[in-house]
């Protein structure tokens, strides 16, 4: 009888502080899109291999085996497939990407670009290629490839902050809930972001890229915890998390570096931490039992001001970034 009341307990606050926090009517349920890039069947058509079967290791050494002037032709016959391969030549898929986005996101070099459902993209911003250090910033709601503007402008600050000495990729590279509802406060969309986030690292690390850093904004957060046990991530930096559903750092089963920051006036706060089957996100990585390493951010302001000018937690982050911090 005592575990059953505080279920029930458990499940009122859960959906008392989703419904309260911004609007259980403003979420609008999200399908994941999963699977092969557009173009996929043109592509096996042509007898090339199959995307879904290959790792991002086996891209790269894939697109090793071929001269240069047929990635080209590759590139320009399958765009969508070769601008959104994991593993594939940076440039390459930046000149597959520039085609179908005709210098729609300026300022940043379009990495992927998925047309499916909302949209998905990443941006780079920097040499992603010859960078010794690099960070990718995972956002949460309400962002996609026609709404990056608070991604792109966390990007931007951070790569401002550390002096240009590290590239930045704002990836919007899942699908994120729509408004604060019952996609928010359940895991199924970041399991299927998590899934692609780990292929998104695998793809830089084939490709050499430094090893990043992982900076994951609200809902983002749990895609980063669910992602964590296998993302090639020397820093995990949460920030206005609702929770990464693990108990502790030690749960998350990575060897990166955890890191969280919570600012007193984030109405994250007001989301208890608690889990119930797939209701809720679990512990608050900025509890001190958590176990994170703590990123100062008492000068911040709100659910998205982490990365504001002149603020201690953006100078925390471009410290993290560069490496500057042990």
């Amino acid at each position: 009888m005592r575990r059953l009341t505080r279920t029930l307990i458990t499940t009122a606050l859960v959906t008392a502080a989703v419904a309260g926090t911004a609007g259980w009517a403003s979420g609008t349920e999200q399908r994941a899109v999963t699977g092969a890039p557009v173009g996929t069947e043109r592509w096996r058509a042509a007898g090339l291999p199959d995307p879904e079967s290959m790792s991002p290791a086996g891209v790269a050494r894939f697109f090793a085996g071929l001269s240069p002037v047929r990635q080209r032709a590759l590139a320009l016959a399958h765009p969508t497939v070769v601008g959104n391969l994991d593993g594939a030549p940076l440039e390459l898929r930046y000149a597959a990407n520039a085609r179908s986005v005709r210098g729609e996101f300026g300022g940043a070099r379009v990495l992927a670009h998925d047309t499916r459902g909302r949209g998905q993209v990443a941006l780079v911003y920097g040499d992603l290629a010859r960078a010794e250090h690099v960070a990718v910033i995972v956002p949460g709601s309400d962002v996609d490839a026609a709404h990056t503007r608070p991604l792109t402008a966390m990007a931007e600050a951070l790569r401002s902050a550390t002096g240009g000495r590290t590239a930045v990729v704002a990836w919007a590279g899942y699908t994120t809930p729509v408004g604060v509802g019952l996609d928010a406060a359940t895991g199924r969309l970041a399991e299927a972001g998590a899934e692609r986030l780990t292929r998104f690292t695998d793809g830089l690390a084939a490709v050499g890229a430094a090893e990043p850093s992982v900076f994951c904004h609200s809902y983002g957060s749990v895609v980063c915890g669910l992602a964590a046990r296998d993302l090639k991530a020397k820093d995990l930096v949460v920030l206005g998390s609702p929770g990464m559903r693990a108990e502790n750092a030690s749960a998350l089963g990575t060897s990166a570096r955890v890191w969280a920051a919570k600012d007193p006036t984030d109405w994250i706060d007001r989301v208890p931490n608690v889990r119930l089957a797939d209701l809720g996100h679990g512990t608050d990585p900025a509890d001190p039992a958590f176990g994170a390493r703590r990123v100062p951010a008492d000068d911040a302001r709100g659910h998205g001001g982490y990365f504001a000018a002149g603020t201690s937690s953006l100078r925390a982050f471009a410290a993290i970034a560069v490496g500057d911090v042990r």
